[in-house]
């Protein structure tokens, strides 16, 4: 990469026909989880010679690719998941997106791609944020921000490209799971494995979801709401969901999580949930734990709890539990307690509810 990281101004171009207010304030009752979309989305460009330029919050509109991008051929493209909050007191909060901010960088140092420049993209959530405003709902329902970047050269060469488009677009979600705060059932895939050692499993690429995708609708066959997957060596140890990380509560209230070491995906709602717990007093032991370990722990009473967190779900219970040879539950089949509290502290925080004495919400509006 030869140009420089330097981040440019962002211009802002109004939508001259933006859905109507009647119109969106219905899509808002029931706005479902990312089927509807705001007016406006942010463009931003990067080439070899000029560096990140041409940053605008524009109307939302289909992008035109040439049949030649290098994202089409070899898949270099990255994204992020993060949400705007609107408080009871009409506040507009983002929840650790510096935290984003970061792990964009590090996907795109992983993928051979241009970093944003911090500043770039905490400056593009904020402006898309305040100009669709209007499109955050209230109460529990939040507004979805999917800032993404891809390689747009026309070429056929296997090498990193040289011009990317950077691009956020905003949907109004509720729960994420139809069930809302009921607990999960997996599916545990020992064929398909999500990531390797020494590949992408860290970033967060669209490869590593289109990977597993088979494992989910195998998931699906199996009557479960999501797929956790084992390691690729031995496929014996526990490593995360399709897209979400996940924790073990045992009965002695120590919490166990797999640990990161570049197969596992490093969540911002994992790192938060682990300050939260150790918070409380609780034993928080980032290590390795395999399938068959939980099969035990959940049949001798040891396993109270399971969870799996990420920024889409929050906190979801796991209560069911199903592969090749039968199935077991966790604790009694429902949502734990510790899970509940932990989730209810963590939408607190992220709604503005509790005083935030980490530093971790950041006002918008």
């Amino acid at each position: 990469m030869t140009a420089t990281s330097t981040s440019p101004e962002i211009t802002i171009e109004f939508h001259k026909s933006p859905v109507s207010d009647a119109d969106r304030i219905k899509a808002l009752e029931t706005p479902g989880f990312g089927k509807i979309f705001t007016d406006h989305m942010v463009l931003a460009r990067w080439t070899a010679d000029k560096g990140w330029h041409d940053a605008k919050v524009t109307p939302r509109r289909p992008l035109e690719l040439d049949p030649a991008s290098a994202v089409l051929h070899y898949a270099q493209e990255i994204f992020e998941g993060m949400k705007a909050y609107k408080a009871d007191d009409g506040r507009i909060l983002l929840f650790r997106p510096e935290e984003n901010a970061r792990r964009f960088a590090q996907s795109a140092a992983r993928m051979a791609m241009p970093a944003v420049p911090e500043e770039l993209f905490l400056k593009a959530v904020e402006e898309l944020v305040r100009v669709d405003k209007n499109w955050i709902p209230s109460g529990d329902a939040s507004l979805y921000l999917r800032p993404f970047m891809f390689a747009n050269e026309a070429f056929l060469g296997v090498r990193p490209a040289q011009e990317y488009i950077f691009c956020i677009i905003a949907s109004p979600v509720g729960a994420y799971f139809k069930g809302g705060a009921k607990a999960v059932s997996l599916w545990v895939e020992t064929t398909y494995t999500r990531a390797a050692a020494g590949g992408t499993g860290a970033a967060k690429c669209g490869g590593n979801y289109a990977a597993s995708l088979v494992a989910q609708a195998e998931a699906a066959k199996k009557e479960c709401d999501q797929v956790v997957f084992l390691d690729a060596a031995e496929h014996r140890w526990v490593e995360e969901l399709g897209g979400m990380n996940v924790f073990f509560v045992m009965n002695d209230g120590t919490i166990v999580t797999p640990p990161l070491g570049g197969t596992i995906l490093p969540g911002i709602t994992r790192a938060s949930v682990i300050v939260l717990a150790k918070e409380k007093g609780l034993r928080v032991e980032e290590r390795p734990y395999s399938f068959e370990e939980w099969q035990k722990d959940a049949a001798s009473g040891k396993l109270v709890e399971a969870f799996a967190c990420g920024t889409a779900a929050v906190l979801a219970g796991i209560g069911l539990v199903r592969h090749a040879d039968g199935e077991f539950k966790v604790g009694d089949g429902q949502t734990g307690k510790l899970t509940t509290e932990l989730r209810q502290q963590l939408v607190s925080l992220q709604k503005g509810v509790t005083n935030d004495e980490r530093g971790w919400t950041r006002r918008v509006l």
